[in-house]
């Protein structure tokens, strides 16, 4: 049994009425918002008080930052093509920049060095051909800090990851985005232009209830840092995407490692990270993954759980005020919470590898008592039986040897050697042997074990 997509009643009220204080208390023209669980739109909802109805799924606002992660999308199908890697300076690739031994992967994840402004003008309030060359975008001093040795946000970074795109293939940054990533997608109402219906943006008065149009500037070579209009149907069809991947795309095991984080927080920020395009933020036990953007006139986040299955999408036409990553995190988790994901049933394996079955149980290292169990997916689970310690996950190669796939044994080796009769004789990972009984006499211990075997106090 499955639940299906719609929502109980107590919690759809919960949404709106969290929405609504958003909306009140942030003093937002207008916010929308909408939950995805499942793959399909669960519940939407939106408040105003400007041109005369309510926002629907169908109305762009502008989602500033969050473009950052579509570029990074692009930069990734470059790396999976072989056309890059993501260790080569940007000088390979971009020659003439004078940043050109910071690291795509660096400026993917924001750990480059680089500012985190442009020079002067306000560049988000500045119409793009202001800064018509690179060097108008990274000023005098583009490297603040040393390359490689931290995070710290920078929009330039993107801006040269845009024209890094622009340079590979060949073609501009918003025709690449187009036919490679929104068409795939169906991301119709995702565009460098606003197309109607669409939003407004407005700053509204800190100290009066008075509101003041913003402008919306075209950014030019900053398109890429923060450019695009989207609607919540759009950016939930893109969450589900940075779940799963679509092999039109971007695989799911390279949407995968875009979440993995990429260089330590900045100092002070232990609640969140950024991998490659992407924020991570904690939430009690969740990982929360997306991106928050803002423009003048405009606040957007976009936030999902992978184990959750569920997407929060929340845009808003007010160059601040409303929280939109905080009423965000609230949407999914009143969803994750109050109506929790109900597990696929269990079903035995559809056939047995009785070798695979052979490994199965305990293993010791020493004496820490390990266990390995095999998956419905046949990949092998490895954990400590007592206490916490290195519990991983590992796939089978070609070569009869297996990968790890998360934690300390990630991308380590897992062997299984055999005696000379063919019967496994003990488990290799990394330096580490794991034999089937503490200090077993008849595998090939490390050290060998004491002639006179296990004593007693006596003894």
């Amino acid at each position: 049994m499955t639940y299906s997509g719609v929502l109980l009643p107590s919690t759809r009220r919960a949404l709106l009425h969290r929405i609504a204080v958003a909306q009140t208390e942030g003093r937002a023209p207008s916010l929308v918002a909408a939950v995805q669980r499942d793959g399909g739109i669960a519940w939407s909802g939106a408040r105003s008080c400007v041109d005369g109805h309510d926002p629907d799924g169908d109305t762009q606002f502008r989602i500033g930052s969050i473009t950052k992660t579509f570029t990074a999308v692009l930069v990734m199908r470059l790396r999976d093509e072989g056309l890059l890697d993501l260790d080569d300076p940007l000088e390979k690739h971009l020659p003439g920049t004078g940043v050109g031994q910071v690291t795509v992967f660096q400026l993917l994840g924001h750990s480059g060095g680089l500012g985190a402004e442009t020079p002067a003008p306000w560049w988000e309030r500045t119409p793009g051909d202001v800064r018509p060359e690179l060097a108008d975008v990274l000023g005098e001093r583009p490297l603040i800090h040393p390359s490689g040795h931290g995070h710290h946000y920078s929009n330039p970074g993107y801006t040269l990851l845009g024209s890094l795109v622009e340079k590979v293939r060949g073609d501009s940054w918003t025709e690449v985005l187009r036919r490679e990533l929104l068409e795939p997608l169906g991301m119709n109402r995702t565009t460098p232009q606003a197309h109607a219906p669409h939003a407004g943006g407005w700053a509204v008065h800190p100290w009066a209830d008075v509101m003041l149009p913003e402008p919306a500037e075209d950014l030019g070579l900053m398109a890429p840092a923060g450019q695009l209009w989207s609607t919540t149907t759009d950016l939930l069809r893109f969450a589900g995407f940075l779940a799963q991947g679509d092999e039109r795309v971007l695989r799911g095991s390279s949407v995968a490692e875009m979440r993995v984080p990429a260089a330590p927080p900045e100092t002070g920020d232990w609640s969140g990270t950024y991998g490659l395009g992407l924020q991570a933020v904690r939430r009690g036990t969740r990982t929360l993954i997306g991106h928050s953007g803002s423009l003048p006139g405009f606040l957007a986040t976009l936030l999902f759980s992978v184990e959750d299955d569920v997407a929060a999408v929340v845009l808003s036409n007010a160059t601040s005020g409303p929280l939109t990553g905080t009423v965000a995190a609230d949407l999914l988790e009143i969803v994750a919470d109050a109506e929790p994901r109900i597990p696929a049933p269990w079903r035995p394996l559809p056939e047995v590898d009785q070798e695979l079955l052979a490994l199965t149980g305990p293993w010791y290292w020493g004496t820490q008592v390990h266990g390995v169990k095999l998956l419905a997916d046949g990949d092998l689970e490895f954990q400590p039986l007592r206490g916490a310690g290195r519990a991983a996950r590992f796939r089978a190669r070609s070569d009869g040897t297996w990968t790890g796939l998360n934690g300390y044994y990630a991308g380590e080796t897992l062997r299984i050697v055999r005696a000379a009769d063919g019967t496994v004789d003990h488990l290799e990972l990394a330096s580490f042997v794991f034999t089937r009984e503490p200090y077993d006499r008849s595998a090939a211990t490390p050290g060998g074990v004491d002639e006179g075997g296990w004593r007693g106090l006596a003894t």
